[in-house]
C-alpha cells in the first residue's frame, strides 16, 4: 500500500499553495475547474490564464518601487517584455495594458510593433529595445521604425559593424538617436564555450564608443546591456557579471555624459515544482544597492533599470492537460503511462534541453500512486518524460477502472510555441492541441474560449504539397 496521491504530494511539499488546490478531487489552476475544460474541450489541449500575466507585471514593479524608494535610489524602473517568449497578439496585448515597454530579436518584430501601433496598443513614446544580431533586413525595418517617428527606439548594438547600417539608413532629425551596446557576458563555466556569441566585448567598448559614437551628431549612446542565459541567480557568477557590467558604466559614464540607463537582461526564475524558492524581493534590494553603491563610489549618476522579463512575464499562465491513454509494463518494473499527444511537439523544451515543469494529475488524488514514465505518441525514442526538477522520477495515480487519468504541465506559457512551430508540420504529424484561453469579463465572472482548434490533417498536407 503506497498511500493516495494526496498523502504524497502533502507529505512532500507544503499543499495547497498559490495557483493550486484540490477541490473535490480535481485539481483546480488558479481557481480554473481543470476538469470543467475537459469536459468542454477534449484533451489534449494548451491553457492560457491571462490574468496571471498582469499580476506577474504588477509584482515587480512594485518590487523595484519598494527597493528604489528604500535605497534612496536616483535612477527610474522600466520592465520590458521580451516578445520571443511568446508573440501572440493576446500575450502582448494583455501585457501592454500594464504600462510595459518591448524587446525585440528579429525583422519580423517590428512589424508586429507597426500593427500594434496601428490598434492603438501602444504609441510612439513605448520604448523598443532591439536586440539581436541584426540582418540587413532588421536593421532596416528598425531604421524605418525611428524614421517614422517613434521615439524611443533603441538598437542594442551587437557588433562594431552594425551601426554603419544606421549611418546610411536612418535620416537625421532634430534629436540623435538613442543606441544601446551590448556587453558579450562570459558564460558559466559548465558552458560548451567561455564568451557569449552576443555583443561586443568589454575591452573594446570604451574605444569603440570613442571612435564611432562620441561626437557623432546622429547618435548618441543611451543604454548598457548585458544578458545571462541562466538569468538573475543568487550567485557568485551573477554578482561577478553585474559588476563587470558596472564597472564599464562608470568609466563610459565619465566621458558619456548621455549614457542613463543599464539594461539587465536575463530574467527572473519561474516555479517549475511545488518546492520552489526564490527571493524576489531579495534580488531586487541586492541588484538596486549594488548598482548605488558602484556609482557612488565612481561619483557618477545612477542610471535608469531595464529589465527583460519574458518567461517570468507569461511563463506561469500556460499549461497543457492530456489524458493517459494506456498503461504498458516493458519490462519487469518499468511502467509507462502513454498520453494522447507528444512532448516533442507540444513541450520541446522536455526534449531539447532536458527541461522540467511543474506536473501534476488533474484527477485520481485518492488514487494510490505509482513511478511511471511518461511516453508521447511519436516513434521518437526521445519522446518522454521520466524525472522532475525535484527528484529523478515520476509518480502519478495508478490507473482505474472508470475515469481515465488526466495529467496536468503547469508554467509552460514560455517559448513552447515559437520552438514547436505554431501551426506547422509536427513529428510524425502528431496535430498542434486545442488552445485554449481564460480571462476575467468586465464583471469579474471567470470566461473561457476556444482561440485554435486541433490542427487538421488537411492543414499539413496543403503545407506539404498534397
Amino acid at each position: 500500500m503506497n498511500g493516495t496521491y494526496t498523502d504524497l504530494v502533502k507529505q512532500t511539499f507544503e499543499f495547497p499553495q498559490e495557483g493550486f488546490e484540490v477541490r473535490d478531487n480535481y485539481l483546480h489552476f488558479n481557481q480554473i475547474n481543470l476538469k470543467a475544460l475537459i469536459d468542454k474541450y477534449g484533451t489534449p489541449f494548451k491553457l492560457t490564464f491571462l490574468p496571471k500575466i498582469g499580476q506577474h507585471i504588477q509584482r515587480a514593479k512594485k518590487m523595484f518601487a519598494t527597493a528604489i524608494r528604500k535605497h534612496h535610489y536616483e535612477g527610474k524602473y522600466y520592465y520590458c517584455y521580451c516578445t520571443k517568449s511568446s508573440q501572440f497578439s493576446f500575450i502582448v496585448e494583455e501585457a501592454l495594458k500594464y504600462g510595459v515597454h518591448l524587446e525585440t530579436s528579429y525583422a519580423y518584430d517590428i512589424e508586429i510593433i507597426k500593427k500594434l501601433y496601428a490598434k492603438k496598443k501602444l504609441t510612439k513614446e513605448t520604448f523598443v529595445i532591439c536586440n539581436g544580431f541584426k540582418t540587413k533586413n532588421y536593421a532596416r525595418n528598425i531604421s524605418r521604425l525611428i524614421n517614422s517617428g517613434f521615439k524611443n527606439v533603441i538598437p542594442v548594438l551587437d557588433n562594431k559593424k552594425e551601426i554603419e547600417d544606421y549611418m546610411k539608413m536612418v535620416r537625421s532629425g532634430d534629436e540623435p538617436v538613442n543606441l544601446g551596446i551590448r556587453i558579450a557576458s562570459e558564460e558559466e563555466p559548465a558552458f560548451d564555450f567561455y564568451t557569449s556569441r552576443l555583443g561586443i566585448r568589454s575591452r573594446d567598448i570604451l574605444e569603440f564608443y570613442v571612435d564611432k559614437v562620441k561626437g557623432n551628431k546622429k547618435f548618441q549612446l543611451k543604454m548598457l546591456h548585458f544578458f545571462l542565459n541562466k538569468g538573475i541567480k543568487d550567485d557568485i557568477y551573477y554578482w561577478s557579471e553585474l559588476n563587470k557590467v558596472l564597472t564599464i558604466y562608470c568609466k563610459l559614464k565619465k566621458i558619456c555624459p548621455e549614457l542613463d540607463s543599464i539594461n539587465i537582461g536575463g530574467g527572473f526564475p519561474i516555479k517549475h515544482s511545488l518546492g520552489f524558492e526564490y527571493d524576489y524581493d531579495y534580488m531586487v534590494n541586492q541588484i538596486v544597492l549594488s548598482i548605488k553603491k558602484a556609482c557612488r563610489k565612481d561619483k557618477v549618476p545612477m542610471p535608469d533599470i531595464y529589465t527583460e522579463f519574458g518567461s517570468y512575464t507569461v511563463g506561469e499562465s500556460g499549461a497543457m492537460v492530456y489524458s493517459v491513454l494506456r498503461e504498458k509494463l516493458q519490462n519487469d518494473r518499468e511502467i509507462w503511462y502513454m498520453i494522447d499527444s507528444s512532448f516533442i511537439t507540444t513541450l520541446p523544451d522536455t526534449w531539447g534541453i532536458g527541461e522540467k515543469f511543474l506536473m501534476l494529475p488533474i484527477n485520481k488524488w485518492e488514487a494510490e500512486y505509482q513511478q511511471v514514465n511518461l511516453g508521447g505518441l511519436t516513434c521518437d525514442s526521445h519522446d518522454f518524460y521520466t524525472s522532475e526538477e525535484h527528484i529523478n522520477q515520476v509518480f502519478l495515480p495508478k490507473l482505474q477502472n472508470g475515469e481515465p487519468l488526466y495529467v496536468g504541465f503547469f508554467h509552460t506559457g514560455a517559448y513552447q510555441d515559437q520552438l514547436s512551430g505554431y501551426g506547422g508540420i509536427k513529428h510524425c504529424l502528431i496535430p498542434a492541441p486545442k488552445h485554449v484561453l481564460v480571462d476575467f469579463d468586465k464583471n469579474g465572472q471567470m470566461r473561457d474560449w476556444l482561440y485554435a482548434r486541433e490542427q487538421s490533417y488537411q492543414s499539413m498536407l496543403r503545407i506539404l504539397g498534397y
